[in-house]
């Protein structure tokens, strides 16, 4: 068995090196830059405006849909707040420097952007179901948005993207979550694997039959709590370390054009790599491009879908650019990067050296055990919403609940197998739906280039 595991594990790391990992640096980063361009950086310039929609300004109880703008976000947030801001961090420093923190900033910049239009496309094709829930997400808008330009082409198109989105929720969304928190708890606390596995994959049945309208109940108070919590603890670290932290910035920046390794990581120091782990952790962190968030932000109650796009911008500014450089000043301003340390031992070298010097480093492990969990609970719950949208797509709603068992099935399957393995598969089935979204994303342009233009023109005060 392991012979064949690691066969699998060799496929799938030469795809990541020589295909998969490059065609997104060639597609993602420019489609930001076009987009940002295009719209003249919309989603900096109406930040406001998205807060005033976030906090329920426009909300509206009569409007189609399954929930409000905040409970949309913070489902969505739920899915991409997980083990990318603790382990995901962490990897792209040991493989690619602090440099890679660099691209990751760069990557949610423009990611932002991307966010803004896929979320509008999802909303505006999104398909009203006779009991009045919602079905949308980028295999809607490919199928019914590109059916005049690519004929028959456009179903293929979503096909390939809903079967992608049902892997990357049993990668993505599922393994590499589950696999990180039996990893923590077992390091932490010498519990086995194999029990982290059944108990996780009980709660999160627990909440995942209950559909979107449980999960985004839950995700609504667990998001604000978890972001919170881990906020703090690291402010403090960072707050007692303030001398270094324009020494930290200058080494990210250095670094992000020269290539410096982490220490054990001696790969890291061609440039080439550290931009290629910053972009590749960047979208695992925030998931810009890669179509998923749509499908939660079709749910929202709104009759604009720009409006559901703004909200949708925002989440990669709160899950990057905010919890993934807290993590890692943590892992740079006390040195931990260089400590050989990898993945969650890195994150918890770093917080533990910080809280060192007030005497509390002993908590350190249960900080980044406790967040590490809240992370990736949420995002497994978040993602078994997509991946049953994405079944339902390919083969009628039947399949929903099937799909919730094989879900919590590979829950279980995550928290035994290697984390290497799993890591590997899900950078490729990132790029299973990345690549196609972001065609279909520039090929809708003028969609997109319309429902701006409307809703602007209406609401001129804004």
């Amino acid at each position: 068995m392991s012979d064949i595991l690691q066969t699998i594990d060799e496929a799938i790391q030469t795809y990541n090196q020589y295909v998969g990992g490059y065609a997104l640096l060639i597609l993602l980063i420019p489609t930001g830059i076009f987009f940002a361009i295009k719209y003249k950086f919309l989603h900096l310039t109406k930040l406001r405006h998205s807060f005033n929609i976030i906090r329920g300004k426009y909300d509206n109880e009569k409007d189609e849909g399954d929930i409000n703008h905040f409970r949309a976000l913070t489902t969505a947030l739920s899915a991409t707040v997980g083990t990318g801001n603790i382990v995901g961090v962490a990897l792209a420093i040991y493989f690619g420097g602090p440099g890679a923190i660099f691209w990751m900033w760069v990557t949610v910049l423009f990611g932002m952007m991307i966010k803004f239009v896929e979320c509008t496309l999802s909303q505006k094709y999104r398909k009203i179901n006779p009991d009045g829930s919602v079905s949308g997400g980028p295999m809607y808008y490919m199928e019914m948005g590109l059916k005049d330009k690519l004929g028959s082409f456009a179903k293929v198109l979503a096909v390939v993207f809903a079967a992608a989105t049902v892997l990357c929720s049993l990668g993505t969304g599922n393994m590499a979550q589950s696999n990180s928190m039996a990893d923590v708890m077992n390091e932490s606390y010498q519990i086995p694997v194999w029990v982290t596995g059944l108990f996780v994959t009980a709660m999160v049945l627990l909440v995942i039959i209950g559909g979107i309208k449980r999960i985004a109940s839950v995700t609504s108070k667990l998001v604000p709590f978890m972001a919170f919590f881990y906020f703090l603890a690291a402010i403090i670290i960072i707050a007692i370390n303030y001398v270094e932290i324009p020494a930290a910035f200058a080494m990210i920046f250095t670094d992000a054009f020269t290539g410096t390794a982490a220490q054990g990581g001696f790969i890291g120091s061609v440039f080439i790599i550290t931009l290629r782990y910053g972009v590749a952790r960047g979208l695992f962190s925030n998931e810009a491009g890669q179509g998923s968030a749509a499908i939660a932000h079709s749910a929202a109650k709104t009759k604009y879908p720009v409006r559901e796009g703004l909200v949708a911008s925002v989440g990669p500014f709160i899950d990057t650019l905010i919890i993934c450089t807290l993590t890692a000043l943590v892992i740079i301003l006390t040195g931990a990067w260089d400590s050989g340390e990898k993945g969650v031992a890195m994150t918890v070298t770093g917080f533990a050296k910080g809280l060192a010097r007030i005497d509390m480093g002993w908590m350190a492990q249960h900080i980044v055990s406790f967040g590490l969990l809240l992370f990736a609970f949420s995002t497994m719950i978040s993602w078994s919403y997509y991946g049953s949208q994405a079944a339902e797509y390919l083969f009628g709603r039947k399949w929903v609940t099937p799909y919730r068992f094989l879900f919590g099935l590979f829950v279980f399957f995550g928290s035994i197998w290697g984390i290497d393995l799993v890591w590997h598969f899900v950078d490729m089935v990132i790029t299973f739906m990345t690549i196609p979204n972001l065609i279909a994303l520039l090929l809708l342009t003028p969609v997109v280039t319309k429902e701006i233009k409307s809703y602007f023109t209406e609401f001129q005060e804004l």
